[in-house]
C-alpha cells in the first residue's frame, strides 16, 4: 500500500484517530493495515492525473498539520514511527516540507521533540520560506517557542535567526569576528543583489520584538526603512503586525516609516 485517497474510508478513519489523539484506535488501524504508517494520502483529482504528480502528505504530516497541538500528539508520533513511518518523508506539493517543518510552523514543541527523538533531520531543506529549514519556518511565522527549542536542540542559526530570537551575545560575537553561518531568508548568497545581511537581521529583530538587538544592529548600519522582499513590510510594519507595543514607539522615534508612507 503506497497511497490512499483522502476521501477513502481508511484515510478518514486514521486521520480522525490522529486528530482525536485516539492512540488505541490508531494502533488498531496500523496493526490491521500493514504499511499504513508509510502511506501517502493523496488529494482526489481527475483520473487522468498521475498519482505521482498529486499533492500528498504522510500521517506524520497529519499530526503536525496546522494548527497542530492535537491531543496526544507526541504519543501519536511515537506510535507511527514504531510502525515504520518515515520521519523525514516530505510533503509533495508546492514545497517539500517535512513533518518537522510543520511542527515548527505550528509551535508544537512536544511533537517537535518527539520527531527529533525519532531521528528527524533538524536541518532538512524544503521550507515554504525560501526552501529553508524548520528553524526558518518557525521564525518566519513567529513561532518563538519552537524556534528556541530548535536552537536548544542544535539547529544551525545565522545572524538573522539570532537577531529575531534576541540573542544579543551571538549577535555581538558575530561582529567581533566569530562569524555566524551565512544562511539567508531570501535564498542563497548567490541570489541576484541579495539585501544587506545586517539590514535583514535588523528587520528580523523588529519582527521578533527584540529592541536591544535592533538597537545594536541599527548602530551598525542597518537600513531603518528597508522594505522586505518577501512580504513588502518595513521593520515598523512587522513590529506593528506582531503588536510589539514597547518597540513601536522607539522605532518611530528613530524615524521609522511604514511601507505605505514610503510609497506615498
Amino acid at each position: 500500500m503506497e497511497f490512499i485517497y483522502e476521501d477513502e474510508r481508511l484515510a478518514m478513519s486514521v486521520i480522525q484517530a490522529i486528530h482525536a489523539g485516539d492512540i488505541p484506535s490508531l494502533k488498531h488501524l496500523l496493526t490491521q493495515n500493514p504499511g499504513l504508517a508509510k502511506v501517502k494520502i493523496l488529494e482526489r483529482k481527475p483520473d487522468n492525473v498521475d498519482s505521482d504528480s498529486r499533492i500528498s502528505r504522510t500521517l506524520l504530516h497529519v499530526v503536525t498539520d496546522w494548527p497542530g497541538h492535537f491531543p496526544n500528539g507526541a504519543d501519536t508520533v511515537r506510535a507511527l514511527t514504531k510502525f515504520g513511518a518515515e520521519v523525514n518523508a516530505p510533503f509533495v506539493g508546492p514545497n517539500i516540507e517535512t513533518p518537522l517543518h510543520w511542527a515548527a510552523s505550528s509551535n508544537d514543541v512536544q511533537v517537535l521533540d518527539a520527531l527529533l527523538d525519532a531521528g528527524a533531520d533538524i536541518e532538512a531543506p524544503g521550507a515554504v520560506i525560501a526552501g529553508g529549514t524548520p528553524l526558518d519556518d518557525a521564525i518566519a511565522f513567529a513561532q518563538w517557542d519552537a524556534a528556541r527549542r530548535l536552537v536548544e536542540r542544535g539547529a544551525i542559526f545565522a545572524l538573522w535567526h539570532a537577531a529575531a530570537l534576541g540573542d544579543i551575545h551571538a549577535t555581538q560575537e558575530h561582529f567581533k569576528g566569530t562569524q555566524l553561518p551565512e544562511r539567508y531568508p531570501w535564498g542563497t548568497s548567490t541570489s541576484p543583489s541579495p539585501p544587506d545581511a545586517v539590514t535583514v537581521a535588523f528587520w528580523c529583530a523588529c519582527h521578533g520584538g527584540r529592541r536591544e538587538t535592533a538597537e545594536y544592529l541599527l548602530d551598525r548600519g542597518a537600513e531603518l526603512n528597508w522594505i522586505a522582499t518577501w512580504d513588502g513590510m518595513t521593520p515598523l510594519d512587522t513590529a506593528k503586525r506582531n503588536r510589539w507595543v514597547k518597540l513601536i514607539p522607539w522605532l518611530e522615534n528613530q524615524g521609522a516609516k511604514s511601507a505605505s508612507e514610503i510609497h506615498r
